[in-house]
């Protein structure tokens, strides 16, 4: 590597906290808030989607989602942020980080508001409009995810860099909690205001008509956060990194971070630089040799973390029915209904989720990230294996606190463990040219992780009685059987993360090899 790459990347590695930094991580960060508040917002307003647009006169029960639309509405954001993982992630290693993290956000907003408007009034109409909205909305979210950490490892310096890039994953948490709150509001003001009797009194009265306003403000108020933080992404400058190791303009990563950093970085003028004969491509042999496995390791823990983590939101509704959060469908009017989910999720976003994060933030580049994610997959399956195995025992009234306290804490141990550290490892251990590339490929076969999650289990997890099942489904292997699957899947992720390299501590040049690849 060059003797002026050196002084500009030595800079930006040995630099102080300084104010720049908690920008950065504030305008990455409010992406991945509008991220969460997107993703997870629609599971607050699916149950009332079913009593407006499919109630059934005379039913005794309000009226849901038929399954295919449940899994179209549901899964069709985490379709559109696969491919926006992947298209993104290889578009900010050709065009640079800086130009392509304003395309993402400008979709974001715009399909947060397009999500809200439907064509037409009937149930096929509303829910295609949605479904295709939501799609393109996934796609820019998918692209958030491999430019926010990539923009975020090449701004840190290297002895706070994972705190930093997990401090704009961390940001999931006040997103969901967020959209748990402003459920709260918008359903408590309605609610004070066109009041309705419950299901059971009056089917017909109990969804009033207002109630259609609801999920439409709920999902377009994602677009304001992601609003907000525009003007700043354009004003951010390209990363050093990018400018100085793919770029190879060294006097305006020099310039660039001088500004930023407020340290005098002096790069000498360009000389004709050799031409370089390891810059090997992506999937090349030479990348196989050196990456090959880091890839697989990072790719595969994220597959298996998202399996168990989105499939945990399938056992949510059964857990707050058995311990009263959420009585009975026909007791509650539909704006009720959403009040009480929407004050489950903030609850355990409160109790577990953020906690979780957060303690990642504290002690990632204090004991390292393999160490955070070996116990995290490790917790996870202890936690798993005592909820699934005295399963019977946990379904009994005087137990069900038990049951609660037991699902928090694999929850924490998700996100203070593999939910975090899959996050940050990949933004650290691939070389410049590829660094966005292969976070986009791991991040992307975690939602197909969280696609087999949330969608295998929701079938897997029906009950083997098929007199019992949820309307619409064939019978499963029950949940007590699930929860087993799921503590092996844990298994295999322990196992996995012996693949990936620790990167505490250590410049990003030295992890990913660069530092001997330019001679």
């Amino acid at each position: 590597m060059g003797k002026e790459q050196n002084q500009v990347l030595n800079a930006l590695d040995v630099a102080k906290t300084q104010w720049y930094h908690f920008t950065a991580i504030i305008i990455s960060g409010m992406g991945f808030f509008t991220d969460a508040y997107d993703l997870f917002c629609i599971s607050l307003v699916t149950k009332l989607l079913g009593r407006i647009y499919y109630h059934v006169d005379g039913a005794e029960k309000p009226g849901i989602l038929p399954p295919n639309v449940s899994a179209a509405v549901n899964g069709v954001a985490f379709v559109g942020t696969l491919s926006g993982q992947l298209f993104f992630g290889w578009l900010g290693d050709k065009m640079g980080r800086k130009k392509v993290y304003g395309m993402t956000l400008m979709l974001m907003v715009l399909c947060s508001i397009a999500s809200g408007l439907s064509f037409g009034h009937e149930p096929k109409a509303v829910m295609g409009t949605l479904c295709f909205f939501r799609f393109w909305l996934g796609f820019g979210i998918g692209g958030d995810y491999p430019l926010s950490a990539t923009i975020m490892s090449e701004y840190a310096n290297k002895k706070t860099r994972g705190a930093f890039i997990a401090a704009v994953f961390a940001m999931q948490g006040f997103g969901i909690l967020v959209g748990g709150i402003f459920a709260l509001m918008i359903s408590s003001i309605f609610e004070a205001r066109f009041g309705a009797p419950p299901y059971e009194v009056d089917p017909s009265g109990s969804t009033v008509p207002q109630a259609d306003y609801v999920w439409r403000i709920i999902l377009m108020v994602g677009a304001l956060p992601a609003a907000m933080t525009y003007y700043w992404r354009l004003k951010m400058p390209e990363t050093a990194r990018y400018t100085a190791l793919v770029a190879k303009n060294m006097e305006k990563a020099a310039a660039d971070m001088s500004k930023v950093m407020q340290v005098e970085i002096q790069a000498e003028p360009e000389k004709e630089l050799p031409q370089v004969n390891n810059s090997y491509g992506l999937f090349s042999k030479q990348f196989l040799a050196r990456h090959g496995l880091h890839l697989l390791g990072t790719a595969s823990t994220w597959f298996l973390l998202d399996i168990a983590f989105y499939s945990q939101n399938l056992f949510q509704k059964d857990i707050f029915s058995a311990i009263g959060w959420i009585p009975p469908a026909k007791t509650m009017n539909a704006l009720e209904e959403v009040f009480k989910i929407a004050r489950a999720q903030t609850l355990i976003a409160l109790c577990s989720t953020v906690p979780g994060y957060w303690f990642t933030v504290a002690f990632i580049d204090k004991i390292g990230r393999f160490t955070i994610q070996l116990m995290g997959f490790f917790f996870m399956t202890v936690f798993m294996f005592a909820l699934a195995i005295p399963y019977d025992h946990w379904t009994h009234k005087e137990n069900r606190i038990g049951f609660v306290v037991m699902y928090s804490l694999t929850f924490f141990f998700a996100n203070f463990g593999p939910n975090a550290t899959t996050f940050v490892v990949p933004a650290e251990i691939f070389p410049a040219r590829f660094r966005s590339t292969c976070h986009g490929i791991s991040s992307a076969t975690g939602k197909l992780g969280a696609m087999v999650g949330a969608f295998g289990f929701l079938y897997l997890a029906q009950n083997q009685d098929k007199t019992k099942t949820d309307a619409g489904y064939p019978p499963g292997i029950g949940v007590k059987n699930s929860l087993i699957v799921l503590g092996a899947v844990n298994i295999l992720g322990f196992f996995c993360t012996f693949l990936v390299p620790e990167a505490k501590g250590r410049s990003l040049e030295e992890i990913s090899g660069e530092n001997e690849e330019e001679v």
